[in-house]
């Protein structure tokens, strides 16, 4: 493992890389598996070598979409394990009652384990609710139980109910003697209190679109809903990043997808997208991301692209957040 935490390169120099090596014996035929192969290796090997720049101060991002079934929480995890496998300081507070992103993550959340809905009732403060991801050392999580789908009733008529998560994050970051470099939270894929709360700690969106055109329908009703949190409730907050998720390269939709989301937000889509894979679909099964379950496959290579896109885009982002705070 190199300094940073990321992977280290294998290769010696004068010999020939594995990539290299597979395009001699099968040659440069984009249409064979070892093409394939090739570009997996290589991209594996370029990845290895990025140094990850790490934000000015922490980025706390929200990932949500009230579509079901867009990678919503397959992106919360993966994001935010490769970042930290990266170098990077990061937690995850996991707001959707299923409680999916702490299973990846490999934490329990029972309903007797300390849990975000503890954080929402007061109970606990976020450093005693966290726990740590057993594969990624940089990584911790405020996993969510299915006891989280009450709390919607239960605080609701408190005058706060709309920042318990804001105030119990700044307390936390206030008092936390670790930098954090970034906070993801993952959102349930509705418009409630929790989303809400969720979308007030934070100043920025993680947006995961599926490459289908039902997935341009649900965005435009997101991003009015956006719109709607920030002219009542939280006018920092901004729409930083999207990333098309389920991508077909072989297909046309696929790419007449991207290309339509990219027309319409070209500054904030990333050129990164998450392909379909089993082993994305498998990682979760075995409580783990696909960063670690399966870390020189497509999936994991994809999502280190992305995650190096989001941290090299920190100075643009947290500018652009401060221009509209007025700093």
């Amino acid at each position: 493992m190199s300094s940073n935490g990321s992977p280290a390169s294998t290769e010696i120099p004068g010999m020939e890389s594995t990539s290299e090596t597979i395009r001699r014996i099968f040659g440069n035929d984009s249409s064979t598996l070892g093409a394939e192969i090739a570009d997996e290796t290589s991209r594996y090997e370029r990845l290895t070598r990025q140094e990850f720049p790490r934000p000015a101060r922490t980025r706390r991002i929200a990932v949500a979409n009230q579509k079901g079934g867009v990678g919503k929480t397959t992106s919360t995890v993966n994001v935010s394990a490769a970042l930290a496998s990266h170098g990077a300081n990061v937690l995850v507070i996991d707001m959707d009652p299923q409680g999916n992103a702490s299973t990846a993550l490999g934490v329990p959340h029972g309903t007797k384990d300390p849990s975000v809905y503890d954080v929402l009732e007061g109970r606990l403060t976020i450093e005693q609710a966290k726990q740590q991801c057993p594969d990624i050392e940089q990584l911790e999580v405020v996993p969510a139980s299915i006891e989280l789908s009450g709390a919607e009733l239960e605080v609701a008529d408190l005058p706060n109910r709309n920042d318990l998560l804001r105030e119990a994050l700044d307390s936390f970051l206030e008092q936390s003697e670790k930098h954090y470099d970034y906070v993801l939270i993952d959102c349930p894929p509705s418009l409630g209190l929790l989303v809400i709360n969720s979308m007030c700690a934070v100043t920025e969106m993680l947006i995961p679109i599926q490459a289908e055109y039902y997935a341009l329908e649900g965005l435009g009703q997101l991003i009015n809903t956006i719109g709607l949190v920030q002219d009542h409730y939280n006018p920092n907050l901004t729409v930083s990043t999207m990333l098309v998720t389920m991508y077909d390269r072989r297909t046309l939709l696929s790419r007449e997808v991207f290309t339509e989301v990219k027309s319409h937000y070209p500054s904030i889509v990333l050129d990164t997208t998450i392909p379909r894979t089993v082993k994305i679909s498998e990682a979760p099964s075995f409580g783990k991301t696909v960063i670690s379950y399966d870390p020189r496959g497509m999936g994991a290579i994809a999502y280190g692209e992305a995650a190096l896109e989001i941290a090299r885009r920190s100075a643009s982002v947290l500018a652009a957040i401060d221009s509209k705070r007025g700093d």
